[in-house]
């Protein structure tokens, strides 16, 4: 069976894509990717990937479709606004990738289209060469109502095409019901992937006193900088604890001079590095979430923008997490983190949950069903 994958050029869309991939691949189907540029990141994977789209990059439609220099953090607007110019940019940048991914879809002959919901051509073009279609959610909240959000800026496209509307697709959850994502589909156990890199060789083990990994994912600080932890960098300094700053290459000078307990790091894969860890302090993002999640450990959100703040909110309601604003952080938010019972009691439960789901490999036989089902 031969299963194309596709989605927008954001590791936080493509890379949930690839312990599903790599399972199906591991089953004996051929696999592809189809993306839009940069595409180093997904290339690290070991997948094959064919271009899609123009060349221009995410932020252009972003700053295309507001008008002004893009920024993450948008305390002035609501989620639900943010959603909005979220879903007309990726409608945007999605349009010049009709053609394209037609062209991939029906020369390599795909059984499946398994895409994500920001990708606004995948249900054009499944519906087009009437190929099955399944949704691959990244997170908590429903990606049938990102998609259909993106659809409803992306009519013009339909009619000029000449198809009626989005084909139907089926959604594939990885996170347990308790968190969301969509009803029915199929549910998947969250199993991280985040990319390559090397991990020091002292950060094979548990610390000799708690360690809190810091991070900001792969969009905020390229975009905004890393003024949404500066307050937790001053607070950190009064913490029997030992801070890692995981924010990849960003510049760091914001900060000033870190205390003596804070730690920056060169990229390392996530889920290496919260294995080790007591605590994660992010911005709600995904991929910072659901890694925590993974390997059972409490969490403090900062929402900066995009679906941060309802992500935010689904957990700390479980329990296993803190929510508050970048100002708002200080030295008791950190310390009850680092030393709350019942915050690690809840985060160990909520991986229990995660755990208690099949895993990519045991639901390949499902995932056929969906092609196999529609000829």
């Amino acid at each position: 069976m031969r299963i194309l994958f596709t989605g927008p050029a954001a590791p936080s869309h493509l890379f949930p894509m690839v312990p599903t991939a790599q399972a199906l691949r591991a089953a004996g189907h051929e696999v592809l990717f189809a993306s839009p540029r940069p595409m180093d990141q997904l290339r690290q994977a070991g997948f094959p990937i064919v271009e899609i789209g123009d060349g221009r990059g995410l932020l252009e439609s972003f700053q295309a479709v507001s008008g002004e220099q893009p920024r993450y953090a948008r305390p002035d607007l609501t989620e639900d606004q943010l959603l909005d110019i979220g879903a007309r940019a990726f409608a945007h940048a999605s349009r010049a990738t009709v053609d394209g991914l037609l062209t991939v879809a029906g020369e390599w002959e795909a059984d499946l289209l398994i895409h994500d919901s920001c990708l606004a051509s995948a249900q054009l073009v499944a519906a087009k060469l009437k190929i099955p279609a399944a949704l691959q959610n990244f997170g908590v909240s429903s990606g049938l109502e990102m998609a259909a959000r993106l659809a409803g800026h992306f009519t013009e496209v339909y009619e000029a095409y000449g198809v009626a509307g989005p084909a139907e697709t089926t959604p594939l959850n990885i996170v347990p019901a308790s968190l969301g994502g969509d009803q029915g589909g199929l549910r998947m156990r969250y199993l991280p992937y985040n990319g390559g890199g090397v991990v020091p060789t002292d950060l094979l083990r548990r610390g000799t006193r708690p360690r809190v990994a810091v991070t900001l994912g792969t969009v905020i600080a390229g975009v905004d900088g890393v003024q949404a932890i500066t307050r937790l960098i001053e607070a950190a300094a009064s913490v029997d604890a030992e801070f890692l700053l995981a924010v990849g290459d960003a510049d760091l000078s914001d900060l000033g001079t870190l205390p003596a307990n804070v730690r920056p790091l060169p990229w390392v894969p996530l889920a290496e590095l919260l294995r080790v860890c007591d605590a994660v302090v992010h911005h709600g993002g995904s991929g910072s979430s659901l890694t925590g999640l993974q390997v059972g450990i409490p969490q403090l959100l900062l929402p900066q923008g995009a679906d941060n703040f309802s992500t935010a909110d689904t957990f700390a309601a479980t329990g296993a997490a803190l929510q508050a604003r970048s100002g708002e952080v200080d030295t008791a938010l950190l310390v009850r983190l680092v030393t709350d019972p019942a915050l690690r009691e809840a985060a160990v439960r909520l991986r229990a949950e995660n755990d208690a789901l099949p895993t990519p490999a045991a639901l390949v036989p499902a995932i056929e069903a969906l092609a196999t089902a529609a000829r």
